[in-house]
């Protein structure tokens, strides 16, 4: 069992690596948007690579010293009700689906409760969406998110490989969706109707508090339609980015940004259909 694991994990850090990779790359080479004079040349833009990189590095170390061992010990002292039925690949699928609904209203939860807002909006303040913006939050966020999680794992039963293959899979979505590449608009708009995409999630980043506070989804796009948080507002490539009335910020300060955030929730707003 452990060599089973260790196996799957060896393939869910080469795909993400080589997932990063072709992004970071292709957004280069086909770019939907321009970044803005804050971030634009290259001393704007490597702070900003540095920053972004730099907590993705606390997380990378903080991942195999604490959020796997919590998530595998959760899975390890699940409670055992499952049905024989819910087993094999239609169990993997249903095990997908329950934790994509799950992981958005976390994130929604991230947004409207001033504690947990604190530490989200580190991932906020990023004044421009590529690749990298993926990987950036804040440490103290991840180490929340992994308790929240092993406490799901332990009602509903997930085996570690179900919760694995949706991390694989939540991390090869948000590296698209948070990406700057140049899609086909056509066929954008028919992902779209059933993932999240990167039209979709940049208005998510939108530094207006009411689009800010919508499109939460992560993996599939019907649960913003479901839960009525679907922003109607269209991706523009010269829409600003970040958080309205904050400013971006150094690493150290981004570190220490909960004790000093003021905590504020996005608040709720009215919300036009889309």
């Amino acid at each position: 069992m452990i060599a089973e694991l260790e196996a799957l994990l060896g393939w869910k850090t080469a795909a993400v690596g080589l997932w990063i990779l072709l992004f970071f790359a292709a957004e280069r080479l086909l770019p939907a948007a321009r970044p803005p004079a804050a971030v634009a040349g290259p001393s704007g833009g490597a702070r900003r690579l540095g920053r972004n990189l730099g907590l993705w590095a606390v997380n990378l170390g903080l991942s195999p010293l604490i959020v796997l061992p919590v998530t595998f010990w959760a899975a390890s002292h699940a409670w055992a009700w499952r049905p024989e039925w819910w087993q094999g690949l239609p169990g993997l699928a249903l095990d997908i689906l329950l934790l994509d609904v799950l992981i958005y209203w976390w994130h929604r939860a991230n947004h409207e409760i001033p504690f947990l807002w604190r530490f989200h909006e580190v991932h906020h303040l990023d004044r421009f969406l590529d690749t990298t913006s993926a990987l950036r939050f804040h440490f103290g966020e991840v180490l929340l998110s992994a308790l929240a999680r092993a406490g799901v794992i332990l009602l509903l039963g997930f085996p570690f490989t179900s919760v694995l293959v949706f991390e694989a899979l939540v991390l090869l979505c948000a590296i698209f969706h948070h990406s700057n590449l140049r899609l086909p608009a056509a066929f954008e708009a028919l992902l779209s109707r059933l993932i999240i995409t990167p039209s979709i999630h940049w208005v998510h980043h939108h530094a207006k508090r009411r689009d800010t506070d919508s499109n939460y989804g992560t993996l599939f796009s019907f649960w913003d339609r479901l839960f009525g948080t679907r922003s109607a507002k269209q991706r523009d490539p010269d829409m600003p980015i970040g958080v309205e009335g904050r400013p971006e910020e150094p690493i150290l300060s981004l570190l220490i940004h909960p004790l000093h955030s003021q905590g504020a929730p996005i608040a709720p707003t009215r919300r036009d259909s889309p």
